[in-house]
């Protein structure tokens, strides 16, 4: 029941379906990520190449996962695979329509509080090591600058252990005038990995 106008922003969102799916239901969406610069070939190519990595990864470390949604590695598979193919079905068009933006964080391409959301999943926090304290800082002051809500899934690093970045971002961004708050989600498939990051407006 939540107010979705003026729209809703997945940042970094790769060959997911949420917004086709969104755009379906007339709900005004934006997905943005550098792969977009890709063609729909190109985008298959990658995913079929990453699928097995991933599997032999989750399947190397058993304890680290919940199987509820995804009942297993291969059900976890086939719905990334259903995310993608739904996701191929609206590419074309959606790029056509404006839906599919080549864009990356730390700077998006949008005025100030152009979406009533912002998303941004399996990106921010989960690459703790890779992106530094700084990076994470300016990404979520610039998704807090072009949406009203900020909401980021999940707050584990690869390792599964807590991100060392979450503290500083949230008392930066207070000293920004902005409130947040970690707030329990349905989903996880990472152990423990059953929170997100909510940012909003003071």
């Amino acid at each position: 029941g939540e107010d979705l106008s003026p729209g809703v922003l997945d940042c970094g969102a790769g060959p997911a379906s949420f917004v086709a799916e969104l755009a379906a239901e007339g709900v005004p969406a934006v997905a943005c990520d550098p792969i977009y610069a890709y063609a729909e070939e190109d985008i298959r190519t990658r995913f079929d190449a990453t699928c097995a990595s991933i599997l032999a990864q989750v399947r190397a470390t058993p304890d680290r996962w919940v199987w509820g949604y995804h009942r297993d590695p291969d059900g976890l598979l086939r719905h990334r695979r259903a995310a993608l193919e739904g996701f191929l079905a609206d590419y074309d068009h959606g790029k056509r329509a404006g839906r599919y933006l080549v864009a990356g964080l730390p700077e998006l391409p949008f005025g100030a509080r152009r979406f009533r959301f912002a998303v941004c999943s399996h990106l921010l926090f989960l690459y703790s090591e890779q992106l530094s304290a700084g990076f994470h800082v300016r990404s979520i002051r610039e998704l807090c600058r072009v949406a009203d809500e900020v909401r980021v899934f999940p707050l584990l690093n690869l390792a599964g252990e807590p991100s060392p970045h979450l503290e500083a971002v949230r008392r930066t961004l207070a000293e920004d005038g902005w409130k947040s708050d970690v707030v329990r989600v349905d989903y996880e498939l990472q152990r423990g990995g059953n929170e997100m990051l909510r940012l909003f407006r003071a």
